[in-house]
Protein backbone atom coordinates (compact mmCIF):
# COMPACT_ATOMS: atom_id res chain seq x y z
CA UNK A 1 0.00 0.00 0.00
CA UNK A 2 3.30 2.73 1.02
CA UNK A 3 4.26 2.04 -2.66
CA UNK A 4 0.69 3.47 -4.02
CA UNK A 5 0.80 6.96 -3.36
CA UNK A 6 4.88 6.91 -5.24
CA UNK A 7 2.96 5.68 -8.54
CA UNK A 8 0.69 8.50 -8.14
CA UNK A 9 2.97 11.20 -7.72
CA UNK A 10 5.45 9.61 -10.27
CA UNK A 11 1.94 10.50 -12.96
CA UNK A 12 0.40 13.65 -11.29
CA UNK A 13 3.65 15.17 -10.18
CA UNK A 14 4.74 17.48 -7.23
CA UNK A 15 4.33 21.00 -8.23
CA UNK A 16 7.50 21.57 -5.48
CA UNK A 17 9.96 18.94 -6.78
CA UNK A 18 8.92 20.02 -10.70
CA UNK A 19 10.05 23.42 -10.41
CA UNK A 20 13.89 21.93 -10.15
CA UNK A 21 13.51 20.14 -13.85
CA UNK A 22 12.82 22.79 -16.63
CA UNK A 23 9.63 21.79 -18.52
CA UNK A 24 11.43 22.20 -22.21
CA UNK A 25 14.66 23.37 -23.40
CA UNK A 26 17.81 21.05 -24.57
CA UNK A 27 17.32 18.37 -22.45
CA UNK A 28 13.40 18.03 -23.27
CA UNK A 29 14.49 17.80 -26.71
CA UNK A 30 17.32 15.16 -26.71
CA UNK A 31 15.39 12.93 -24.64
CA UNK A 32 12.14 13.12 -26.75
CA UNK A 33 14.17 12.67 -30.33
CA UNK A 34 16.11 10.22 -28.65
CA UNK A 35 13.62 7.97 -27.37
CA UNK A 36 11.70 9.25 -30.99
CA UNK A 37 14.43 7.81 -32.83
CA UNK A 38 15.38 4.72 -31.08
CA UNK A 39 11.64 3.81 -30.79
CA UNK A 40 11.48 3.83 -34.97
CA UNK A 41 14.32 1.87 -35.70
CA UNK A 42 12.86 -0.51 -32.66
CA UNK A 43 9.67 -0.91 -35.01
CA UNK A 44 11.88 -2.23 -38.08
CA UNK A 45 14.18 -4.10 -35.90
CA UNK A 46 11.13 -6.18 -34.79
CA UNK A 47 9.32 -6.27 -38.17
CA UNK A 48 12.52 -7.54 -39.68
CA UNK A 49 12.73 -10.06 -37.17
CA UNK A 50 9.00 -11.43 -37.39
CA UNK A 51 9.40 -10.83 -41.35
CA UNK A 52 12.38 -13.76 -41.47
CA UNK A 53 10.25 -15.68 -39.19
CA UNK A 54 7.63 -15.82 -40.67
CA UNK A 55 9.68 -16.50 -44.25
CA UNK A 56 12.14 -19.27 -42.57
CA UNK A 57 9.10 -20.96 -41.18
CA UNK A 58 7.29 -21.21 -44.11
CA UNK A 59 10.32 -22.33 -46.20
CA UNK A 60 11.41 -25.18 -44.02
CA UNK A 61 7.80 -25.83 -43.63
CA UNK A 62 7.19 -26.72 -47.29
CA UNK A 63 10.51 -28.07 -47.87
CA UNK A 64 10.20 -30.90 -44.81
CA UNK A 65 7.04 -31.92 -46.50
CA UNK A 66 8.58 -32.66 -50.12
CA UNK A 67 10.90 -33.91 -51.92
CA UNK A 68 12.05 -34.46 -55.33
CA UNK A 69 13.10 -37.45 -57.31
CA UNK A 70 15.45 -36.94 -60.43
CA UNK A 71 15.74 -39.32 -63.35
CA UNK A 72 18.37 -39.53 -65.97
CA UNK A 73 18.37 -41.37 -68.35
CA UNK A 74 18.50 -42.33 -72.05
CA UNK A 75 15.61 -41.36 -73.69
CA UNK A 76 14.09 -44.93 -74.47
CA UNK A 77 14.26 -45.73 -71.13
CA UNK A 78 12.99 -42.40 -69.12
CA UNK A 79 9.24 -43.71 -69.39
CA UNK A 80 9.93 -47.24 -67.89
CA UNK A 81 12.53 -46.02 -65.26
CA UNK A 82 9.85 -43.40 -64.28
CA UNK A 83 7.21 -45.58 -64.00
CA UNK A 84 9.19 -47.85 -62.17
CA UNK A 85 10.07 -45.32 -59.82
CA UNK A 86 6.53 -43.71 -59.26
CA UNK A 87 5.64 -47.90 -58.21
CA UNK A 88 8.29 -47.40 -55.73
CA UNK A 89 7.24 -44.20 -54.23
CA UNK A 90 3.55 -45.34 -53.83
CA UNK A 91 4.75 -48.69 -52.05
CA UNK A 92 6.89 -47.14 -49.57
CA UNK A 93 5.07 -45.78 -46.32
CA UNK A 94 5.27 -42.23 -45.23
CA UNK A 95 5.14 -40.68 -49.00
CA UNK A 96 1.54 -39.48 -49.47
CA UNK A 97 1.82 -39.19 -53.40
CA UNK A 98 4.09 -38.45 -55.95
CA UNK A 99 3.32 -36.99 -59.33
CA UNK A 100 5.65 -37.11 -62.27
CA UNK A 101 6.09 -33.42 -63.52
CA UNK A 102 4.76 -32.88 -67.37
CA UNK A 103 6.80 -30.92 -69.86
CA UNK A 104 4.36 -27.86 -69.49
CA UNK A 105 5.17 -27.95 -65.68
CA UNK A 106 8.90 -28.56 -66.32
CA UNK A 107 8.91 -25.75 -68.29
CA UNK A 108 7.07 -23.40 -65.81
CA UNK A 109 9.25 -24.29 -63.36
CA UNK A 110 12.59 -23.40 -65.16
CA UNK A 111 10.87 -20.45 -66.67
CA UNK A 112 12.02 -18.03 -64.39
CA UNK A 113 15.79 -18.96 -65.16
CA UNK A 114 15.89 -19.29 -68.72
CA UNK A 115 12.79 -17.88 -69.97
CA UNK A 116 9.64 -19.33 -71.60
CA UNK A 117 10.14 -20.54 -74.77
CA UNK A 118 12.97 -22.95 -73.20
CA UNK A 119 12.73 -25.89 -76.18
CA UNK A 120 12.93 -28.92 -73.38
CA UNK A 121 12.16 -31.45 -76.07
CA UNK A 122 16.04 -30.34 -77.77
CA UNK A 123 17.78 -30.59 -73.89
CA UNK A 124 18.78 -33.60 -71.93
CA UNK A 125 16.24 -32.20 -68.88
CA UNK A 126 15.76 -35.24 -66.53
CA UNK A 127 12.39 -36.00 -65.47
CA UNK A 128 11.27 -34.90 -62.19
CA UNK A 129 8.92 -36.32 -59.69
CA UNK A 130 7.13 -34.35 -56.77
CA UNK A 131 6.97 -36.50 -53.43
CA UNK A 132 4.57 -35.49 -50.97
CA UNK A 133 5.05 -36.96 -47.67
CA UNK A 134 2.50 -37.94 -45.25
CA UNK A 135 2.75 -38.75 -41.56
CA UNK A 136 6.60 -38.94 -39.71
CA UNK A 137 7.89 -38.78 -43.38
CA UNK A 138 9.53 -41.91 -45.26
CA UNK A 139 12.94 -43.34 -44.67
CA UNK A 140 15.26 -41.63 -47.11
CA UNK A 141 18.32 -44.39 -46.51
CA UNK A 142 15.85 -47.14 -47.23
CA UNK A 143 14.53 -45.69 -50.02
CA UNK A 144 17.56 -44.41 -51.68
CA UNK A 145 18.89 -47.93 -51.30
CA UNK A 146 15.88 -49.66 -52.96
CA UNK A 147 15.96 -46.80 -55.94
CA UNK A 148 19.65 -47.98 -56.60
CA UNK A 149 18.41 -51.96 -57.23
CA UNK A 150 15.20 -50.58 -59.13
CA UNK A 151 16.24 -47.10 -60.86
CA UNK A 152 19.41 -47.02 -61.64
CA UNK A 153 19.00 -43.50 -63.09
CA UNK A 154 17.19 -42.10 -60.40
CA UNK A 155 18.45 -39.84 -57.23
CA UNK A 156 16.84 -38.44 -54.11
CA UNK A 157 16.77 -35.02 -53.08
CA UNK A 158 14.90 -34.94 -49.37
CA UNK A 159 15.49 -31.09 -49.35
CA UNK A 160 17.68 -31.14 -45.99
CA UNK A 161 20.95 -29.73 -48.12
CA UNK A 162 18.38 -26.80 -48.12
CA UNK A 163 16.23 -26.65 -45.49
CA UNK A 164 19.26 -26.57 -42.81
CA UNK A 165 21.03 -23.72 -43.94
CA UNK A 166 18.03 -21.63 -44.02
CA UNK A 167 16.86 -22.61 -40.16
CA UNK A 168 20.25 -21.67 -39.21
CA UNK A 169 20.32 -18.56 -41.15
CA UNK A 170 16.64 -17.97 -39.45
CA UNK A 171 18.02 -18.16 -36.52
CA UNK A 172 21.55 -15.87 -36.60
CA UNK A 173 19.10 -13.40 -38.10
CA UNK A 174 16.78 -13.29 -35.11
CA UNK A 175 19.88 -13.13 -32.87
CA UNK A 176 20.98 -10.26 -35.17
CA UNK A 177 17.76 -8.59 -34.59
CA UNK A 178 18.35 -9.05 -30.86
CA UNK A 179 21.06 -7.64 -30.53
CA UNK A 180 20.10 -4.65 -32.56
CA UNK A 181 17.61 -4.25 -29.90
CA UNK A 182 19.52 -4.46 -26.98
CA UNK A 183 21.96 -1.77 -28.32
CA UNK A 184 19.05 0.52 -29.62
CA UNK A 185 17.88 0.07 -25.58
CA UNK A 186 21.33 0.83 -24.36
CA UNK A 187 21.54 3.72 -27.11
CA UNK A 188 18.64 5.22 -25.62
CA UNK A 189 19.67 4.76 -22.12
CA UNK A 190 22.69 6.46 -22.78
CA UNK A 191 21.31 9.64 -24.18
CA UNK A 192 18.94 10.14 -20.95
CA UNK A 193 21.52 9.94 -18.58
CA UNK A 194 23.53 12.50 -21.01
CA UNK A 195 20.41 14.87 -20.57
CA UNK A 196 19.46 14.14 -16.81
CA UNK A 197 23.46 14.77 -16.11
CA UNK A 198 23.37 18.10 -17.94
CA UNK A 199 19.53 18.95 -16.14
CA UNK A 200 21.37 18.69 -12.78
CA UNK A 201 24.32 20.50 -13.91
CA UNK A 202 22.16 23.40 -14.88
CA UNK A 203 19.89 23.84 -11.92
CA UNK A 204 22.24 23.01 -9.75
CA UNK A 205 21.07 26.94 -7.93
CA UNK A 206 17.23 25.48 -7.20
CA UNK A 207 18.35 21.93 -5.96
CA UNK A 208 20.89 23.74 -3.38
CA UNK A 209 17.51 25.69 -2.35
CA UNK A 210 15.98 22.83 -2.33
CA UNK A 211 18.04 21.18 0.33
CA UNK A 212 18.62 24.24 2.44
CA UNK A 213 14.76 23.76 2.61
CA UNK A 214 14.56 20.34 4.11
CA UNK A 215 14.41 18.63 0.43
CA UNK A 216 15.87 15.00 0.35
CA UNK A 217 17.76 14.05 -2.61
CA UNK A 218 14.89 11.35 -3.54
CA UNK A 219 12.45 14.08 -2.93
CA UNK A 220 14.63 15.74 -6.01
CA UNK A 221 15.25 12.77 -7.76
CA UNK A 222 11.94 12.21 -8.01
CA UNK A 223 10.56 14.87 -10.18
CA UNK A 224 13.44 14.34 -12.97
CA UNK A 225 12.38 10.54 -12.81
CA UNK A 226 8.78 11.88 -13.37
CA UNK A 227 9.60 14.11 -16.32
CA UNK A 228 12.23 11.61 -18.30
CA UNK A 229 10.29 8.94 -18.27
CA UNK A 230 6.84 10.74 -19.09
CA UNK A 231 9.82 12.46 -22.25
CA UNK A 232 10.75 8.87 -23.20
CA UNK A 233 7.36 7.53 -23.23
CA UNK A 234 6.11 10.33 -25.44
CA UNK A 235 8.74 10.31 -27.99
CA UNK A 236 9.21 6.54 -27.92
CA UNK A 237 5.25 6.49 -28.80
CA UNK A 238 5.69 8.95 -31.56
CA UNK A 239 8.62 7.00 -33.15
CA UNK A 240 6.27 4.04 -32.32
CA UNK A 241 3.69 5.44 -34.45
CA UNK A 242 6.13 6.72 -37.66
CA UNK A 243 7.45 3.70 -37.54
CA UNK A 244 4.52 1.79 -38.26
CA UNK A 245 3.33 4.42 -40.66
CA UNK A 246 6.46 3.65 -42.50
CA UNK A 247 6.02 -0.23 -43.09
CA UNK A 248 2.05 0.50 -44.02
CA UNK A 249 4.25 2.41 -47.25
CA UNK A 250 6.25 -0.74 -47.99
CA UNK A 251 4.78 -2.84 -50.98
CA UNK A 252 2.67 -5.34 -49.91
CA UNK A 253 4.08 -9.36 -49.72
CA UNK A 254 3.79 -11.18 -52.90
CA UNK A 255 5.28 -14.52 -54.40
CA UNK A 256 7.24 -12.48 -56.82
CA UNK A 257 8.78 -9.75 -54.37
CA UNK A 258 9.66 -12.25 -51.59
CA UNK A 259 11.09 -11.08 -48.58
CA UNK A 260 11.59 -7.52 -48.81
CA UNK A 261 7.97 -7.06 -50.03
CA UNK A 262 6.59 -9.02 -46.95
CA UNK A 263 8.49 -6.74 -44.40
CA UNK A 264 6.33 -5.95 -41.41
CA UNK A 265 4.20 -7.45 -38.85
CA UNK A 266 1.12 -10.33 -39.28
CA UNK A 267 -1.59 -11.20 -37.02
CA UNK A 268 -1.01 -10.82 -33.07
CA UNK A 269 2.47 -9.87 -33.97
CA UNK A 270 0.99 -6.14 -34.57
CA UNK A 271 0.88 -6.01 -31.25
CA UNK A 272 4.93 -5.96 -30.77
CA UNK A 273 5.09 -2.44 -31.48
CA UNK A 274 3.00 -1.41 -28.46
CA UNK A 275 5.31 -2.86 -26.44
CA UNK A 276 7.99 -0.18 -27.59
CA UNK A 277 7.08 2.90 -25.81
CA UNK A 278 6.34 1.06 -22.34
CA UNK A 279 9.79 -0.65 -22.26
CA UNK A 280 11.31 2.75 -23.35
CA UNK A 281 9.65 4.18 -20.20
CA UNK A 282 10.87 1.62 -18.02
CA UNK A 283 14.71 2.25 -19.52
CA UNK A 284 14.35 5.69 -18.81
CA UNK A 285 12.94 5.21 -15.27
CA UNK A 286 15.69 3.01 -13.84
CA UNK A 287 18.18 5.28 -16.06
CA UNK A 288 17.07 8.46 -14.71
CA UNK A 289 16.72 7.43 -11.29
CA UNK A 290 20.44 5.89 -10.90
CA UNK A 291 22.15 9.10 -12.60
CA UNK A 292 19.78 11.83 -10.58
CA UNK A 293 20.63 9.88 -7.23
CA UNK A 294 24.31 9.17 -8.11
CA UNK A 295 24.90 12.81 -9.15
CA UNK A 296 23.03 13.87 -5.87
CA UNK A 297 24.63 11.69 -3.87
CA UNK A 298 28.33 12.75 -5.00
CA UNK A 299 27.53 16.80 -4.63
CA UNK A 300 25.88 16.59 -1.17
Amino acid sequence: MARLPRALTLIAGDPGADRSVPPSGFTAWLTLGAAAAMAFLAVFVLAFSAATGRLADRWSEELARTSTLRISAPAEEMAAQTAAAIRVLEQTPGIAAAHALTDEEEEALLAPWFGSDLPLAALPVPQLIEIVEEGEGYDAAGLRARLIAEVPGAVLDDHARWREPLVAAASRLRLLAFVSAILIGAALVAMVTLAVQSSLAANAQIIRVLRLVGARDVYIARAFVRRFTLRALIGAAGGTAAGVAALFILPRSDVAGGFLTGLGFAGQSWLLPLAIPVVAAIAAFWATRAAALSRLRAES
